[in-house]
């Protein structure tokens, strides 16, 4: 799988690929927030951490790490402005991760981005293979084409319209990000001829995009970029990025018709059912309480057959021996 997103997208693949790796998948980074110039220091916590809450330095024991916060404890309560309530102080990278939101997502021109999704399937037994890419010796089409119903051996994507088709608004999705899955089906008869076996797309939104308030919903995740400065002092620059991730998953199934199994299918088919119906004679005349009148039934006309050529004239007492004996 390759991208053609063209130097401002490359450069976000660039950091998915050292940051979030993973075997056909890929993400593309739509908002993120950034905390520059981080070093190993002491500061207040973030205030929006309730487990850094405190109004003495009682309620800031040393040395305990503060819940979902960024560091340890120190012991000292940093009082706000009004000295009645504060943070606890944090030995941590310093200042804190920002905790402010965009409105809006910086990168929402990323809904016009390509993306290039290169797949192929190979059915060993039957010796056959395909690729979802047009095969012609036009360089240029794959520079100029977009997927469509009408076009589907052209893999370029563009982002926008492979949110839509899951179902979802690319500048809602690009704001707190989200998960996308791309399903391709190959189902192939190879009886038929090579052209009649097609990738078939279908796209879905995987997380929970119904719950607005839940502190789960979105996908984002945090990478830092290491340095140190001319005195030798360790610095870091804190990325919080959000952006949509994309899973592709294929799925193929191919068959071609063989006289060899179907001969055999049959003849199981048939044993099954005579299996079948000896296993009902057993319950019906063995094992159920009323099996006296069924096996009555089954063999009645056994019994009416025997009773008629008793009553027969080749059997009636009035015969002579000599008839008796000639038969």
């Amino acid at each position: 799988m390759s991208s053609s997103l063209g130097r401002q997208g490359l450069r976000i693949l660039w950091l998915h690929v050292n940051t979030e790796k993973g075997e056909n998948v890929f993400f593309v980074m739509t908002n993120l927030i950034v905390t520059p110039n981080q070093k190993q220091a002491t500061c207040p916590e973030s205030v929006s951490i309730p487990d850094a809450l405190c109004y003495t330095d009682g309620d800031c024991p040393a040395g305990e790490a503060v819940v979902a916060g960024n560091g340890v404890k120190t012991g000292r309560c940093l009082k706000d402005r009004d000295n009645i309530r504060g943070t606890c102080e944090i030995l941590a990278w310093c200042p804190v991760e920002k905790r402010s939101k965009h409105k809006k997502p910086l990168l929402a021109s990323a809904e016009n981005f390509t993306i290039y999704i290169k797949n192929s399937i190979r059915f060993p037994k039957f010796k056959f293979s395909k690729m979802n890419v047009l095969a012609t010796s036009d360089g240029s089409y794959l520079k100029s084409c977009r997927y469509s119903t009408e076009h589907p051996y052209c893999p370029i994507f563009l982002l926008g319209n492979i949110v839509r088709w899951a179902g979802s608004n690319f500048q809602e999705m690009a704001l707190e990000g989200g998960v996308i899955g791309i399903q391709i089906e190959w189902n192939c008869d190879l009886d038929k001829a090579p052209s009649e076996c097609n990738p078939h797309y279908s796209f879905s939104r995987l997380d929970n995009k119904f719950a607005e308030k839940s502190i789960s919903s979105g996908y984002n995740f945090r990478f830092a970029k290491y340095y140190q400065d001319a005195n030798g002092v360790d610095y870091r620059t804190l990325i919080k990025a959000y952006g949509i991730r994309f899973d592709v998953m294929v799925n193929g199934k191919a068959g071609k018709f063989n006289i060899i199994p179907t001969i055999i299918n049959i003849g199981s088919g048939l044993a099954l059912m005579g299996a079948g119906a000896f296993f009902c004679d057993l319950v019906l005349l063995y094992l159920i309480k009323k099996s006296n009148f069924y096996r009555g039934k089954k063999y009645e006309e056994v019994k009416s057959s025997s009773r008629k050529s008793l009553n027969s004239p080749t059997h009636n007492g009035n015969q002579s021996p000599d008839q008796l004996g000639g038969l």
